[in-house]
């Protein structure tokens, strides 16, 4: 049965991807982020839904009368992706391991590609809200339901995501969480509903249920930092911190007395072999980096050879855990130079939207997503210190929405100048108030009339 529902809604949007090419990014990310075809159990769990999705966004594209609204906006992040996109093919060229690269190199591209085609397509505020509902929805869905699972059962059990999908894994779900809870908070705004905005605040909580009974470390710091930093971004810091600093302890308090043995493990982190086996990983990563310094050793390093060669106990094989290290190890100081430089310029992004929205009330909406983005990144780059996500499509989904955000931004802000000088102009030139004859044999204040 789901299976059939999963097709037929393939069939349904369609048309209408054909109709309106951004409908097509909106639908790509949906499929690539919930992935509903692995809730399937038939036919439709293998279906290449995401490749057919993307066809039918090529084709419309083709005949599309919208053409003369596109343009790729060209800005220090655009640029440095595109510089990094092109290095990761430099290093996939001389990679150790072909095999295992190109497998990981294809991935890899498909996700830049569409989101090259999105940030050539989308150019308005109902294009990055309807962004922003497809991230937020993909990932709550299993974020609710990981949350109500956790309620029900104690936190007795972890939590995971779709299986084979970039959030099958535990860590990887709860991390998607962090970083859309921010977004989250931000559509509450945009809704007077008291229904909609307590249905979303109250899908924060179940997300967050979900980061701790996923009982992820590296999550748990970035939830932290996010906090944090929503605090701090939100024009409502006295309520939000009052609602965070009882909602917290509860949380925490509900979770059984295994989860904050793990959780302790942080400060003991030299006691714990997973632990250290992740720092056996970094000291590999910047061992072959140290040999190989322009191209690293490419993708698919985490295999006994590589360990063999450049990690300290080469019998503990490990993934990076570590976006910074893993993007060491297979693209060299260059390909970490390009990722570091694409982050910076991303939050920098977000600084001038709110430089550039700042005391003007018909952006506010742009100023709260510039800044709930914001912590999104923050959450993403404490997060991605502890877990090996450099590839995480949502990431980059979120980054284009920060350079499509200034793009909109600034129109609208020339649209608004524009306007009040034109309203200043024609002030300027409305003639004088004529003063009006009295008519013939109108008689003065005396009595007389009047010549």
């Amino acid at each position: 049965m789901r299976d059939i529902a999963i097709v037929l809604a393939l069939v349904a949007v369609l048309p209408f991807i054909l109709k309106k090419p951004w409908i097509g990014i909106i639908v790509w990310v949906v499929v690539s982020v919930l992935n509903p075809h692995r809730l399937a159990f038939g036919f439709a769990y293998s279906m290449p839904i995401a490749q057919l999705v993307a066809a039918a966004t090529l084709v419309a594209m083709l005949f599309s009368p919208d053409k003369k609204e596109w343009q790729f906006p060209v800005t220090p992040v655009t640029v440095t992706l595109l510089v990094f996109v092109f290095w990761m093919n430099v290093t996939t060229v001389f990679a150790l391991y072909p095999v295992a690269a190109f497998a990981k190199w294809e991935k890899v591209m498909k996700i830049m590609l569409m989101l090259f085609l999105g940030l050539y397509i989308l150019h308005s505020r109902v294009h990055l809200n309807a962004m922003t509902w497809a991230i937020v929805g993909s990932i709550a869905f299993y974020g609710v339901k990981g949350g109500i699972f956790a309620l029900l059962t104690g936190g007795a059990h972890k939590v995971y995501g779709p299986p084979a999908s970039e959030i099958e894994d535990n860590n990887a779900i709860s991390f998607a969480c962090v970083m859309i809870i921010p977004l989250i908070y931000y559509l509450s705004t945009l809704y007077e509903n008291r229904w909609i905005k307590n249905g979303l605040r109250l899908a924060i909580v179940f997300c967050a249920l979900t980061v701790l009974a996923s009982r992820s470390r590296g999550a748990f710091l970035a939830l932290s930092a996010a906090a944090a930093f929503l605090i701090m971004k939100s024009e409502k810091r006295l309520g939000l911190s009052v609602g965070i600093a009882v909602l917290a302890p509860m949380l925490i308090l509900f979770m059984p007395e295994s989860w904050t043995a793990r959780m302790q493990t942080i400060q003991t982190y030299e006691q714990d072999a997973s632990s250290m086996g992740r720092i056996n990983a970094w000291w590999m990563c910047f061992n072959l980096a140290k040999d190989r310094p322009l191209v690293g050793g490419g993708y698919g390093i985490w295999n006994a050879d590589a360990f063999a060669r450049w990690a300290p106990n080469p019998l503990d094989i490990h993934a990076a855990h570590s976006q910074f290290f893993a993007v060491l190890g297979e693209h060299g100081f260059v390909g970490l130079f390009l990722f570091l430089a694409f982050i910076g310029f991303a939050w920098r992004t977000g600084n001038l939207v709110d430089k550039k929205t700042r005391g003007v009330s018909e952006l506010r909406w742009a100023a709260s997503l510039g800044r709930m983005l914001q912590v999104s990144l923050i959450g993403y780059v404490v997060g991605g210190a502890f877990l090996s996500v450099a590839y995480f499509d949502v990431f980059y989904y979120i980054v284009a929405m920060l350079v499509l955000l200034r793009v909109v931004v600034e129109k609208e802000v020339q649209g608004l100048l524009g306007n009040r000088d034109a309203v200043q102009s024609s002030a300027l030139a409305a003639p004088s108030q004529p003063v009006i004859a009295a008519p013939a044999g109108a008689t003065t204040g005396t009595g007389q009339a009047k010549p």
